[in-house]
């Protein structure tokens, strides 16, 4: 299950819906050894395409010697789909190399909604998952012994 701020849930959204039509694309890192997307990462969709995403590989190189200077991981790696539902296309497994990531899609197809959906992707198998959207960490469903994230 992927647990999510709303804050990080409405940036991610609003960057779609700005570089609609073309797909837009991004990271959400968090600290290593957890699973919780802290820093949002808009990135330039480099193919600049409506039906396909593409990390610039110099700002990609940069994010992940930013990302391990910091103790960070990608927890979550999103795009928008502009004109179809928000699960992943073929191109979209192939190009999956973080089996620890969260891979969120965003449909901006209807410009009334969102479609906002994640799934883990492993050796070409997608497995759809739920997700948890909370207003903090601090107390979000942590069992039965909540204390504060510290």
């Amino acid at each position: 299950m992927l647990q999510i701020r709303r804050d990080l849930v409405d940036s991610i959204v609003a960057h779609a819906r700005k570089d609609h039509p073309d797909e837009a694309c991004g990271v959400i890192a968090g600290p290593e050894g957890t699973d919780r997307p802290e820093r949002f990462i808009p990135m330039l969709n480099a193919a600049r395409s409506s039906t396909f995403y593409e990390f610039d590989s110099l700002d990609l190189l940069k994010l992940y010697r930013e990302m391990d200077a910091r103790d960070e991981v990608p927890v979550v790696i999103y795009h928008s789909h502009t004109a179809t539902e928000a699960y992943p296309s073929r191109t979209d497994i192939k190009l999956a190399q973080e089996p620890d990531a969260h891979y969120v899609l965003v449909s901006t197809r209807n410009p009334e909604t969102a479609e906002f959906r994640s799934y883990r992707i492993v050796d070409g198998v997608v497995t759809e998952e739920d997700v948890e959207i909370v207003e903090s960490y601090m107390f979000a469903n942590t069992g039965s012994d909540d204390k504060p994230d510290s």
